[in-house]
């Protein structure tokens, strides 16, 4: 079966989160444990933010952060580019492209958190078709 939408992708992974007075250690451990590179960050069953490997790096380790007492709240990305579950896989890659991050939380159409998608989710072949189709797109409407 070919996957070509986030739900799809989603069926059967939960969401993974840590609340805004995590550790940023607490935090890398809950990645590093469930092999993934971000976690929503949840207040009141809200997505309040979105933390990668990226975030833990330039804003906590290299600014010379503690991370066993860095709360994730003060580098997480607030107010992140989200996508909906009922989109297509080329909706979350073209937001993660154009946004220039490679993991997006979805959520539903009333903004309940339910994942995160990420770049290396999307296989490789659909990735490759979706950049060829958005450059023939371009050349046509340039030409």
């Amino acid at each position: 079966m070919i996957i070509t939408s986030i739900d799809q992708l989603l069926s059967g992974r939960p969401l993974i989160s840590v609340a805004p007075e995590t550790s940023v250690e607490e935090a890398c451990s809950l990645m590093a444990r469930r092999n993934v590179g971000a976690v929503a960050v949840l207040r009141d069953g809200r997505l309040a933010g979105i933390v990668c490997e990226r975030d833990v790096l330039r804003r906590c380790i290299s600014a010379g952060r503690p991370v066993a007492e860095t709360p994730v709240a003060e580098i997480m990305t607030t107010e992140p580019v989200t996508v909906r579950r009922r989109e297509s896989l080329a909706d979350a890659q073209t937001k993660m492209s154009e946004g220039g991050f490679r993991h997006l939380p979805v959520v539903t159409g009333d903004g309940r958190p339910v994942g995160i998608v990420s770049m290396r989710d999307i296989p490789t072949e659909y990735r490759l078709m979706v950049e060829r189709f958005r450059d023939s797109r371009r050349s046509v409407l340039a030409g």
